[in-house]
C-alpha cells in the first residue's frame, strides 16, 4: 500500500520511510496522520503539569506520550473495523487499509489486540487511581464508533473519550481527583466538539448520502455560531482552573493567547472549503501547546 491516504500529508514519514510491509498497519493506526495523537496527548500533559510540583513528572509525560500513540492507534483500528463498509463509500476514507483491501479484518483484529496489550502494560505501571480511571474509560471507547449511527452528536462521546487523560494525568501524579482536573476535562469536551465539528465538514456530503450522522450535518450554516459557544466554554473552564489553582499572571496571558487562537479558527472557517477545514482542525495542536505553556509558566510564577 503506497498511495497516500486523503488527509495525510504528502510528505508523511510512513509513505517516505516505513518498510512496505508495515505501512498498512501504521496507516491503520494513523501513524501517517499524527494530529489525533497530539489531540489525545495534550489533555494528559495539561493535567500532569497542573498536578506537578517538580520536574520528576517528565518521565510520566513520556509514558503518557507512548500511551497516546498506542491507544490512539488502537482506537483508530477498532473504529476502522467497525466502519469499514461506510469508509468504502466516502471519498476521503476509501483508501484506508481495510476498505482498500491492504489489510484483512482478521489481521486488523490481531493488530488491535497487540496494541491493547501494549496499552494495558503502560496502564498497569500507573497508580491505583489512574488504573481504575483507565478501565472506566473502556465502555466509552467501545461505544464511540457506533454513535454516528444513532445521534447527530457523536462528537460529545468523542470529547468524553479523547479528553479522559485530563483526569488520568492528574490522578497519576496525585491520586485523588480535585476540581481543577474535572473542570479541565469538562472544558476540553467542548473544545473537542468544536474542532471535530470543523473536521466533520469534510465528509458531510458523503455522510448525508450513506446515512451517517454528525454535528456538522446538524449545525450546517450555524456551525460558526455554535463554535463561539463551544470554545467559550473551554476558555471559561481554563479561567476557572487558573483561579482554583492559584495560577500566576502568565497563565492568564497564555489563556488569552489560546482564546485568540480559537477566535482565529472561527473567523477563518469556511465550511464549504474542505482543505481549510482540515488546516483549522490541525491547528488545534498549536492550541494545545499554548495551553500547556500557560499552565507551566503560570505555576512557575504563582
Amino acid at each position: 500500500m503506497s498511495e497516500t491516504i486523503a488527509d495525510a500529508a504528502p510528505t508523511n514519514w510512513v509513505d517516505r520511510h516505513a518498510p512496505q510491509f508495515a505501512r498498512p498497519y501504521l496507516k491503520l493506526a494513523r501513524a501517517d496522520r499524527p494530529i489525533g495523537t497530539w489531540l489525545l496527548l495534550w489533555p494528559c500533559l495539561w493535567s500532569i503539569a497542573l498536578a506537578a510540583n517538580d520536574l520528576s513528572v517528565i518521565w510520566l509525560m513520556l509514558l503518557f506520550a507512548v500511551g497516546a500513540v498506542v491507544m490512539r492507534g488502537a482506537g483508530c483500528t477498532f473504529n476502522d473495523i467497525v466502519d469499514r463498509d461506510f469508509d468504502a463509500q466516502v471519498e476521503r476514507t476509501k483508501g484506508r487499509p481495510l476498505p482498500s483491501g491492504a489489510v484483512t479484518v482478521t489481521q486488523a483484529f490481531v493488530f488491535l489486540v497487540a496494541q491493547l496489550l501494549a496499552g494495558l502494560g503502560i496502564l498497569l505501571s500507573l497508580n491505583g487511581t489512574a488504573i481504575a480511571l483507565g478501565f472506566a474509560s473502556v465502555l466509552l471507547i467501545a461505544v464511540y464508533p457506533f454513535m454516528k449511527r444513532i445521534t447527530y452528536w457523536p462528537q460529545i462521546v468523542l470529547g468524553l473519550v479523547f479528553n479522559w487523560g485530563a483526569l488520568m494525568g492528574y490522578a497519576a501524579v496525585r491520586g485523588p481527583l480535585d476540581w481543577p482536573p474535572i473542570l479541565l476535562y469538562a472544558g476540553a469536551i467542548f473544545w473537542t466538539i468544536g474542532y471535530d465539528t470543523i473536521y466533520a465538514h469534510q465528509d458531510k456530503d458523503d455522510d448525508a448520502l450513506i446515512g451517517v450522522k454528525s454535528s456538522a450535518l446538524k449545525l450546517g450554516d450555524k456551525t460558526g455560531a455554535a463554535l463561539w459557544g463551544f470554545y467559550a466554554a473551554m476558555i471559561a473552564a481554563l479561567l476557572s482552573v487558573g483561579y482554583m489553582s492559584h495560577m500566576g499572571f502568565l497563565y492568564y496571558a497564555g489563556v488569552a493567547a489560546a482564546a485568540a487562537h480559537l477566535v482565529w479558527q472561527i473567523r477563518s472557517l469556511d465550511i464549504g472549503d474542505e482543505e481549510k477545514c482540515l488546516r483549522l482542525f490541525r491547528s488545534n495542536r498549536e492550541f494545545g501547546l499554548i495551553v500547556f505553556v500557560a499552565i507551566v509558566t503560570g505555576k512557575l510564577v504563582a
